[in-house]
């Protein structure tokens, strides 16, 4: 991310004539649909292309405003962006990408007004020295409360996925949420730095058009399918984490019976397992060079037919 924005802020700072000398070796990427002679409008800034000051329609790119907000990248700069990066954290780093949903997969929030008689008893736990993964979390310009419950084994998750992968939250909840929510699971921006896709920037559904790293090396884990209507391949299903009491529940949740869903044997202890298999096949390989044929949907299909080749035997 900080090497687009280097680039950015390259091209904004530099004088006009010193840019029209860069400007063609970059068109000369072979992703590249421009002539030599005229400008890609590779970068835009509020609809102005950095390099030669064009006005650029939207329709040229795609927006990126979680990354810097007015940020929109040309498809050939996306497209060469994605492919470079995948292959630096591959060759580099041996990480992948990881894209994670926060609501019913690394924890459970609800309305402080909507709990029920007995999960009150909870307000005062929260946020106390009795415990690190109930919290309350309030926005200054949003009077209604919430109450946040960590999933069992989230931080060793997120501790043990990062040596793996280069990760992204990716929320139907907003930016402000989300801000939140990151105070409390990584306060120290270890993890996910700015990569935070929330429904401000991706309203309708989820795409990894904003992930900006191949789609062959991506790895999803949301409880949910069907917001990633063209991405299922690259889907990994979690169970979905319920703490406080639903809707439409008959049973006692959590909450009210005062357990938990297991750390050792729940849903990110079982998802985790499968993504230390996932990259340990992808690479398994004699020579460099067979990591530009590895896709983690491949492997990820093929360890679903294993597994359900154990449960019938």
């Amino acid at each position: 991310m900080q090497s687009i924005m280097s680039v950015v802020e390259k091209h904004s700072s530099e004088p006009q004539a010193k840019r029209r000398k860069i400007e063609p070796k970059i068109n000369e990427s072979p992703l590249s649909l421009s002539s030599s002679s005229s400008c890609g409008h590779w970068y835009a800034l509020h609809g102005i292309c950095i390099a030669c000051k064009s006005t650029v329609d939207k329709r040229q790119g795609r927006a990126f405003d979680y990354i810097f907000q007015g940020l929109q990248l040309s498809h050939e700069a996306v497209a060469l962006t994605k492919c470079l990066t995948t292959k630096s954290s591959c060759l580099n780093e041996k990480k992948l990408h990881l894209v994670l949903d926060l609501d019913h997969t690394l924890l459970h929030t609800k309305e402080v007004p909507r709990l029920s008689e007995a999960e009150k008893y909870l307000l005062e736990e929260a946020g106390s020295m009795k415990r690190d993964d109930l919290w309350k979390i309030k926005d200054s310009g949003d009077p209604i409360e919430f109450l946040t419950k960590l999933r069992p084994f989230v931080r060793d998750f997120l501790k043990e996925a990062n040596e793996m992968f280069t990760m992204y939250v990716y929320t139907k909840g907003s930016r402000v949420y989300a801000k939140h929510i990151l105070e409390v699971i990584d306060p120290k921006i270890l993890y996910f730095g700015d990569r935070v896709i929330t429904k401000d920037e991706s309203p309708h559904m989820k795409t990894l058009g904003l992930v900006l790293a191949e789609e062959r090396g991506v790895v999803i884990v949301d409880d949910t399918r069907k917001v990633w209507p063209y991405h299922k391949s690259n889907l990994v299903d979690i169970s979905k984490y319920s703490y406080f009491r639903l809707k439409v529940q008959k049973s006692k949740p959590y909450s009210e019976e005062k357990t938990d869903e297991s750390e050792s044997n729940g849903g990110l202890a079982n998802v985790l397992k499968l993504l230390k298999e996932v990259h340990r096949r992808f690479f398994r390989v004699e020579v460099e060079d067979e990591l530009e044929a590895k896709d983690v949907r491949s492997l990820l299909q093929e360890i679903d037919f294993e597994l359900k080749q154990e449960s019938v035997d």
